[in-house]
C-alpha cells in the first residue's frame, strides 16, 4: 500500500513539473516573439497595431478611389451634396421663379468640388492614422465591426476638418461652385419677400459632407477586412485579422 502511494505521489510530481515546464516554455516563447495574450495568437503587439493602421489606410484609399471621380458624389444618392439646409427654402423659391437651371448648376458644381477635394485627402488622413498609439490599435483590434473607424472618426474629425477645409475651399473656387452658389444666394436675399437671409459660405458645409463620406467608405473597408478573408490584400492583414475571432 505504501509503495502504491509513493508511486502515485511521484507521478503527480512528474506531471506537475512537466506542466510547469510547458507553461514556462510557452511564456518564454511569447516574450521572445513579442506576442500578446489578447487572443491574437502569434501576432505581436506591433503587428496588431500596424494591422489596424493598415486597415484604416486601405479604407482611406478605397474611399478616395470611390469618391474622387466624376459622379463620385453627384451620381451617388448616398453622398450627393444638396444645398445646405438653410438654403432649401431658397431653392424652392428660386425654382418657382424660373431659376431652376441655375440651382441645378450650383448643385452640380458643389458636388464636382467635393469630388475634386477628396483627391487631396490621403496625406491628411494617413498622417492622422499614424498618430494612433499601439495601445489604441490593440484595443480596437477585437472591438466591433467598425470600432477602428468609429474611434478614428471620434478622435480626429475636428482636426481633419480644419486640415481639409482649405482643400475644399480651393475646389469650390476651381469648379466655380462658390460663384454659382453666391449668385443664387444674392438673388434670393434680394427678393422683396425674403426676410431670413441665407449664408453664402459653402466651405464648412461641403467639408463636413466630404469627410463624412470618406469615413463611411473607411467603415465599409474595415468591415470587409474583418469579415472577408479575400479583402485582406497584404500578408500583415491576413496574419492580424486571420487570428482575431470576431
Amino acid at each position: 500500500m505504501l509503495r502504491k502511494t509513493l508511486l502515485l505521489l511521484a507521478g503527480v510530481l512528474v506531471l506537475h513539473t512537466a506542466t510547469q515546464a510547458q507553461i514556462l516554455k510557452k511564456a518564454s516563447g511569447l516574450l521572445k516573439s513579442g506576442g500578446t495574450s489578447t487572443g491574437t495568437g502569434s501576432v505581436t503587439e506591433n503587428e496588431a497595431g500596424m494591422g489596424i493602421k493598415e486597415a484604416l489606410e486601405k479604407g482611406v484609399q478605397a474611399g478616395i478611389a470611390a469618391l474622387n471621380k466624376q459622379n463620385g458624389f453627384f451620381g451617388n444618392e448616398a453622398y450627393k451634396v444638396l444645398l445646405p439646409p438653410d438654403a432649401l427654402k431658397a431653392e424652392k423659391t428660386l425654382r418657382g421663379i424660373g431659376l431652376g437651371g441655375e440651382v441645378d448648376k450650383a448643385i452640380l458644381q458643389i458636388n464636382r468640388a467635393a469630388e475634386q477635394a477628396v483627391g487631396f485627402a490621403s496625406p491628411i488622413f494617413v498622417n492622422a492614422i499614424k498618430s494612433m498609439t499601439i495601445t489604441d490599435a490593440l484595443n480596437l483590434l477585437k472591438g466591433g465591426q467598425r470600432s477602428a473607424t468609429d474611434f478614428f472618426q471620434n478622435k480626429t474629425t475636428e482636426s481633419l476638418k480644419s486640415a481639409f477645409s482649405p482643400v475644399v475651399d480651393s475646389a469650390l473656387n476651381n469648379t466655380a461652385a462658390t460663384k454659382y452658389y453666391s449668385t443664387l444666394v444674392t438673388k434670393y436675399n434680394g427678393l422683396p419677400t425674403t426676410f431670413n437671409k441665407i449664408n453664402p459660405d459653402l466651405k464648412g458645409y461641403v467639408t463636413e459632407k466630404a469627410v463624412k463620406a470618406l469615413f463611411d467608405q473607411i467603415a465599409k473597408e474595415e468591415l470587409a477586412i474583418r469579415q472577408n478573408p479575400a479583402a485582406r490584400s497584404t500578408e500583415l492583414l491576413k496574419k492580424v485579422f486571420g487570428n482575431v475571432k470576431i
